[in-house]
């Protein structure tokens, strides 16, 4: 299987990869893609070789990424932002055959451009290992996923059948190319000849959104708060087809102000682990309230007794890598474990609850953090909140909630307090109430460090620290 040649043999000439310099052709992008894995063959780079690539989104990474898919060899992008001992510490679990950086890619697109060569085509087949992409580490130690190409185009198949991808179709890859949300974008692309938007390294998405005629965006819900707030961006969000939004919960507050600009929201559902979206709103919200994203097509979904999610299908992933092995991650059904709590609805919708390991018990209760966050973000003024649990001698433990206000003191604590209780219940309101202006994040990520907060609730509950706490 060869994805990028085939659409090269579909959409010929048409636009495939977009910069503010050039306009890439599927046509230029296996040209150039094949040279450059002719020169990684020539270097002695055989099929199943572990390509690791260190690099923020630029063009010349895409175009090696779609050179490794081509000679069968496994493409491995990790995050450059993280620290350089998590980074060498990574490198060394995958024991990569090639480490790639950003020049280095340039370098290998310039001698592409320069001595056009043709590869030796590879033996690999669909089901061969395509990538490998870390997962965040919100919950632990970030897992290294290994997905073939045929479990890539499974998921951007279902993808596009919900969200239409195509020709004269332009998607800003918003998202970094070691995280599976961007990954994803290729592949559907490549399936569809809808178009990618590459800006250049560190632009912000407000510039992209003026430089580029985007098509469909992928954001979290924070940089979506964010663009709403400037009046200038709302008129560029309006003329987008498609607004992805995933990542992290998003409150009532925010779709009802997104409704009411008429801008086309869908709300994602996805892992790592399923090559990224599982469940999506079938059309754009248009009305306040949040309704329970639908399975895609070529996905299942169940429940175990515990209420876990569990997901299978033809995009899940073969395993994780660990020490040159491939460790398989379902159960004796080929049911992957998502480690998320929620209900499916006989229409195919899943309400999600909370993660498993985030859960705690309260006076014997069940409490999912993630509810009274919910509960937090019905309020005005509240931007973002975090619910960790804290030792109490009572109960054995209690909610404490960290939030991000729009304005200094308002909504005032009592207030708060008061609309919890009413919407969650007295057991599942905040014994501690923290403003922070700021959010401490995994190391590389944009991700709140929901267990550094948990420590740092602990240690002002038990008395580590004994003055007031603002962060």
């Amino acid at each position: 299987m060869d994805p990028v040649r085939e659409a090269a043999q579909r959409f010929g000439a048409l636009p495939a990869l977009i910069t503010p310099e050039r306009t890439i052709s599927f046509q230029e992008c296996d040209a150039l893609a094949e040279s450059i894995a002719a020169r990684l063959q020539q270097k002695g780079l055989a099929e199943g070789a572990i390509a690791v690539i260190v690099s923020p989104n630029t063009v010349e990474m895409v175009l090696c990424l779609y050179a490794l898919l081509k000679a069968g060899m496994v493409a491995a992008p990790l995050n450059h932002r993280l620290p350089e001992t998590t980074l060498s510490r990574l490198k060394k679990a995958l024991r990569p055959n090639l480490i790639l950086s950003t020049e280095e890619c340039a370098l290998l697109v310039s001698y592409a451009r320069n001595s056009p060569e043709r590869m030796a085509p590879p033996a690999t087949g669909p089901l061969s290992p395509a990538t490998i992409i870390h997962t965040s580490a919100s919950t632990g130690t970030a897992k290294a996923v290994m997905h073939t190409a045929s479990s890539h185009i499974a998921n951007a198949e279902g993808a596009n059948a919900n969200i239409p991808f195509g020709p004269s179709y332009l998607w800003l890859l918003s998202l970094p190319l070691f995280h599976i949300g961007g990954c994803a974008i290729l592949f559907r692309s490549l399936i569809s000849g809808g178009a990618i938007a590459i800006d250049s390294p560190g632009a912000s998405i407000q510039s992209s959104m003026g430089r580029f005629p985007l098509t469909h965006l992928s954001l979290v819900p924070t940089q979506l708060y964010r663009l709403l707030a400037m009046e200038q961006e709302k008129a560029a969000l309006q003329r987008l087809r498609a607004i992805l939004l995933g990542g992290a919960p998003a409150s009532n507050h925010l779709i009802e102000k997104a409704a009411s600009h008429h801008l086309a929201i869908y709300l994602s559902y996805g892992s790592t682990e399923m090559g990224s979206q599982i469940a999506t709103t079938p059309a754009p919200l248009t009305a306040p309230g949040i309704p329970p994203p639908k399975l895609l097509a070529g996905r299942e979904a169940s429940t175990a007794p515990d209420g876990e999610l569990l997901v299978r299908g033809k995009c899940l992933f073969s395993g994780y890598f660990h020490n040159k092995s491939l460790i398989p991650a379902t159960d004796a059904e080929g049911w992957f474990h998502t480690g998320d709590i929620g209900t499916i609805k006989t229409d195919g919708g899943l309400q999600l609850m909370g993660r498993k390991d985030n859960m705690f018990i309260s006076g014997g209760e069940n409490i999912h953090p993630e509810e009274i966050e919910r509960a937090l973000l019905e309020m005005d003024g509240i931007l973002e909140a975090l619910v960790v649990p804290v030792p109490d001698s009572e109960y054995g433990e209690r909610p404490a909630a960290f939030i991000r206000t729009a304005t200094l003191g308002y909504p005032d604590e009592t207030s708060i307090l008061k609309q919890v209780q009413q919407l969650a219940g007295t057991l599942k309101t905040p014994v501690l109430l923290f403003r922070i202006c700021q959010w401490a994040t995994l190391p590389g990520s944009e991700k709140t460090d929901r267990k550094w907060y948990q420590r740092l609730a602990r240690e002002y509950r038990t008395g580590g620290i004994s003055d007031g706490l603002c962060v």
